[in-house]
């Protein structure tokens, strides 16, 4: 589930729709949680379906460490991608802020650790990455790691609308990481590490 203080919103003919915040949303804000209406597709799934419906897992899912399709039922599945996100993904099967989010900027992620299965070449921002890899998370993820940990304490600082979807196991486990009591775990725990598509990076 998307933060709640976020709308869809048109961007641009080149983007198309992106998830943009309607308040300020604080850095260490969880921004999505995995929640039980989102759909798990395995890949036989995915094989076993027509072509239509292929197109739309392969536009709106992210891939899982099992390899698994996951469609987000709400708009949480129109995040866009950026070089430079706000917004990164944990071990925890949510999404934090990692820094703050004003009113009517996107909500963006790092598609390099979402196991997209082919290489694309993302918008210019001026960054040094310019393409998006499979195995981006491999390269990447001491750095995402680091950024997510300088704002992992902030979690029971900050208000967190989607805390009622985080199970009480896991709210304890993020008390006890906060208070030096447990390691956070990596991001490269989402990796997954099946057969890839390397075919030449396409334009998107």
């Amino acid at each position: 589930m998307i933060h709640p203080k976020t709308e869809l919103k048109f961007i641009s003919n080149e983007v198309g729709y992106g998830v943009v915040a309607t308040d300020f949303i604080p850095s260490g804000t969880i921004t999505w949680v995995l929640d039980k209406l989102d759909r798990e597709f395995s890949p036989l799934d995915f094989q076993s379906m027509e072509p239509i419906y292929q197109n739309i897992l392969d536009t709106y899912t992210f891939r899982n460490n099992k390899g698994n399709f996951v469609l987000c039922w709400d708009n949480g599945r129109y995040v866009n991608h950026s070089f430079n996100s706000n917004c990164l993904t944990t071990a925890y099967d949510f999404e934090i802020a990692i820094r703050d989010i004003h009113p009517g900027e996107q909500l963006t992620d790092d598609y390099g650790y979402l196991n997209i299965p082919s290489a694309f070449r993302g918008i210019d921002e001026g960054t040094r990455r310019k393409i998006v890899y499979p195995d981006d998370l491999v390269k990447y993820y001491k750095v995402w790691d680091r950024k997510i940990q300088k704002v992992f304490s902030r979690i029971t600082k900050v208000d967190q609308p989607l805390k009622e979807l985080i199970e009480t196991d896991l709210w304890k486990k993020i008390e006890r990481i906060i208070q030096g009591e447990e390691t956070m775990e990596s991001i490269l725990n989402n990796y997954y590490n099946g057969e890839r598509n390397f075919d030449p990076p396409a334009k998107r």
